[in-house]
């Protein structure tokens, strides 16, 4: 961030309005920090998406002050006025805005403006800040709940003579002096402890609009004003009745489910907001040290360094990364060992080894000992940033169904508006000193929070529970999507099979040894893997790797080295003897004869003719993934149809079926198949009454994977797979599949439970208050503790690991 932007935010926090009395504004933001806000560079670090084909960029804010779905129709309906913005979404579960703006046209200050002018606050999205603001408003919270409390306990104490008391035992005067008491014991509640009752119900009315905190807020009122005008003695307007004790209580229950919930909702914003805090603020940058990788290496130990803000990082710098902290950019270890924590970035828990030469990625932790790396890829560029994004998308998206519940919260407030002045002036009629203590029941009792706390609690838990194992959520509906799939179809090559081909034999003297780990082929394994390292061929790279997974791999003084494309690396050994690695044709001459290796190894003779009786080949093949033929036997276990849909030949298609099915009834298969007809076995299926996924992570796999319901792609397939995919399994751990279904079936399970909870809660409340048989201090703990309800049932997801026991 800009250092002019660390001044941009109003830290001043408007004070808790008056019954009645206008909400004061927030201040406006000073030309100072109007301009830190409009510096380009921060509305950059804003984007979340940059849509194809145009000139709009999706940004994120964070928000506070929001309590419910309400709120959040408020803050998208005032951006949407902002001229140039196009699209809002704002969830209030983790308050997060998406806005979709044209940068040519809308400043980063009008927005937060047109938030603050309906009495929020926003702020360029920052997890670090948002997280403070969210710690500053639970403390505030806190303090409200305990004045609340302590307030009610001596109302309660006063008011408990009066309650025992029988018929005239109390003096006229004692007993208004006991109102009296009350009266000043429930200022500090009503001036302090309802403020955000009364400013969430303000923001809505300046808005013409009813939030769920309106009829809360106005029962609190009726409540007061009515208990007020029997203190001051206008017993034959208001009745001989004060509700001191009732008001102070429901107020205290509210606020005590306020704040249990708010800290129910931080645990699912945590989760999904981890990701976004792994990198440093300043890193040590080598000085004088050349950033061309082909300059000889400096001596490591001697170099000085620097320390240097992220922001002034640059491509080829060379870094000293220390124990315990995080890699700020994706790159090479230049010097070192290491051992290092991915699992924010690929849901693997151990840790995993790196040496000089492998590579890094950004957000990843140093646990071993320090190293240098040279940084290759910055900012949005890297791995980690990408999934930041996604994790962005994630904590913002609101599904179309939601999005329609939280627009149906308006009607049925002015129906509970209504249900309560009806049932004022029914008991008008039937027992007068009853009429207000019935009203201000049905306007508390009410909980629409808990409705549309129902799916979004439940789908937000959901998110970070596959967030923490390693799969990510592009679109949530995706997960009501996934809960229903009964045939997931996986593309053979990159998903089910390792992305490059493995070493698994070798050919020596005519004959094949599959298992080639042995000290007799130490020596020319190290020879080949040495000459292989001086090639950028994809199969040199897989011989290298294999080899180093066995032993180290130790560079040698190769000399002449030669390349040829389409054929091998030739190189002079320091005994100088010329070895040829590459094809077999190459190597061994035209008449080599039937050989199923395809690169080979051998010196060459006088007449540079390889050596038949020293050469060593070297068999390639596809390696399943570990995990592939234990990830489709969980989908089984759910219930889930699995298949291959592979362009692959029918041979080799139809004998990964029979590995992968271990002795079981095979997959089913479609081979040799083209876009065209991947679209066309979809389309069946889908007609056939399935709902379908679609694996994959090639180019060729994204038209299939826009037509399924629901699409998983791996992160290390192709980036337009990965842009048409619901889910990104990251580290392409295909148990993160069988675990995604898992998770959405319970998601959604839960969510149903919430939304009957909430249906049944409420059609049962609001008759028993009409009926006057729900006193108001009942009234507020039965709201209180319904939207703690469906938190907390949401919150069950992340109790258990995902896809550790498959449940249908």
């Amino acid at each position: 961030m800009p250092p002019s932007a660390s001044t941009a935010f109003p830290s001043g926090e408007a004070a808790a309005p008056l019954p009645g009395v206008a909400l004061p504004p927030l201040p406006p933001l000073t030309p100072s920090q109007a301009a830190g806000l409009d510096d380009p560079d921060l509305l950059a670090q804003c984007v979340l998406e940059a849509p194809l084909g145009s000139s709009q960029r999706r940004i994120g804010l964070g928000l506070s002050g929001m309590y419910c779905a309400a709120c959040a129709i408020t803050i998208e309906t005032a951006l949407l006025k902002v001229p140039g913005v196009s699209d809002v979404q704002v969830q209030s579960a983790s308050q997060r805005a998406r806005i979709l703006i044209d940068p040519a046209r809308v400043r980063l200050s009008e927005l937060v403006e047109a938030v603050q002018r309906v009495g929020y606050k926003a702020w360029p999205d920052s997890a670090a800040r948002a997280g403070h603001e969210r710690l500053r408003e639970r403390r505030k919270l806190l303090w409200q709940l305990s004045v609340a409390g302590f307030c009610m306990m001596q109302v309660m104490m006063i008011t408990w003579a009066q309650y025992v008391a029988s018929p005239g035992e109390i003096p006229a005067d004692i007993w208004q002096l006991l109102n009296w008491a009350c009266w000043v014991l429930s200022l500090p509640v009503m001036l302090f402890s309802c403020g955000p009752f009364f400013a969430g119900a303000w923001r809505a009315a300046l808005q013409g609009r009813v939030a769920m905190d309106t009829p809360v807020a106005i029962g609190m009122a009726a409540a007061f004003i009515v208990s007020t005008g029997v203190t001051f003695g206008a017993q034959d307007i208001f009745g001989p009745d004060a509700y001191f004790d009732s008001l102070t209580m429901f107020v205290t229950f509210l606020l005590a489910g306020r704040w249990l919930e708010t800290r129910a909702r931080e645990r699912v914003t945590q989760s999904l907001e981890a990701l976004c805090l792994r990198l440093p603020e300043a890193v040590d940058r080598a000085v004088g040290v050349s950033a061309d990788p082909a300059a000889a290496p400096p001596d490591w130990s001697a170099c000085q360094t620097e320390s240097v803000a992220l922001s002034a990082l640059q491509h080829g710098d060379c870094l000293r990364i220390a124990v315990g902290q995080s890699f700020p950019a994706d790159g090479q270890i230049l010097d070192g060992r290491t051992e290092v924590d991915e699992s924010l970035l690929t849901g693997e828990s151990r840790a995993v080894p790196r040496v000089v030469g492998q590579v890094v990625v950004a957000g990843s932790m140093n646990l071993g000992a320090p190293v240098w790396m040279r940084v290759e890829r910055l900012g949005p560029d890297t791995r980690y940033q990408q999934i930041v994004s996604l994790v962005q998308q994630a904590l913002t998206e609101k599904p179309g169904w939601m999005r329609t519940a939280d627009r149906m919260a308006g009607p049925f407030l002015w129906m509970v508006l209504f249900l309560a002045g009806a049932g004022a002036l029914a008991w008008q009629w039937i027992d007068p000193s009853r009429a207000v203590w019935v009203a201000v029941s049905v306007l508390v009792v009410t909980c629409p929070c808990a409705l549309s706390l129902a799916a979004p609690a439940a789908l937000l838990s959901a998110a970070g529970a596959l967030a923490r194992r390693g799969v990510l959520v592009r679109r949530l509906d995706a997960i009501e999507a996934l809960s229903a799939v009964s045939r997931v179809y996986f593309d053979k090559t990159g998903t089910l099979t390792e992305g490059e081909l493995s070493l698994v034999a070798l050919e020596w003297q005519g004959r094949r040894h599959d298992e080639w780990r042995t000290e007799v082929f130490a020596e020319p394994l190290a020879r080949a893997s040495a000459l292989a390292a001086c090639s950028q061929h994809p199969l040199s790279r897989s011989l290298v790797a294999a080899v180093q997974a066995w032993q180290p791999v130790h560079t040698r003084s190769w000399q002449d080295l030669h390349e040829e494309a389409g054929k091998g690396v030739q190189g002079r050994d320091p005994t100088g003897r010329v070895w040829r690695l590459g094809s077999a044709a190459w190597v061994l001459g035209p008449d080599h004869g039937p050989a199923a290796a395809r690169v080979w190894i051998a010196p060459l003779d006088a007449q540079g003719q390889g050596i038949k009786n020293e050469a060593l080949g070297f068999v390639f093949d596809e390696v399943f993934r570990t995990e592939a033929a234990p990830a489709l036997q969980q989908l089984q276990q759910l219930g889930c149809e699995s298949a291959l849909l592979s362009g692959d030949q029918h041979e080799r298609v139809v004998a990964a079926s029979r590995h992968l099915s271990a002795g079981a009834q095979p997959l089913a298969v479609r081979s040799q198949a083209t876009p065209e007809d991947k679209l066309e076995e979809i389309r069946q299926a889908q007609e056939a009454g399935h709902r379908v996924a679609v694996v994959g992570d090639g180019i060729n796999d994204a038209p299939v994977l826009a037509k399924a319901d629901v699409s998983v792609a791996l992160d290390q397939g192709a980036a337009l797979a990965q842009s048409q995919a619901d889910l990104i399994v990251l580290g392409g751990r295909l148990l993160g599949v069988p675990a995604a279904v898992t998770v959405a079936r319970r998601a959604m399970r839960i969510v149903r439970q919430n939304l009957l909870w909430a249906a049944a809660y409420n059609f049962t409340c609001i008759p028993l208050a009409l009926m006057g048989l729900l006193p108001p201090w009942l009234a507020g703990l039965g709201m209180a503790l319904s939207s703690l309800f469906v938190v907390l049932n949401a919150l069950r997801l992340g109790a258990h690991p995902a896809g550790s026991r498959p449940s249908a």
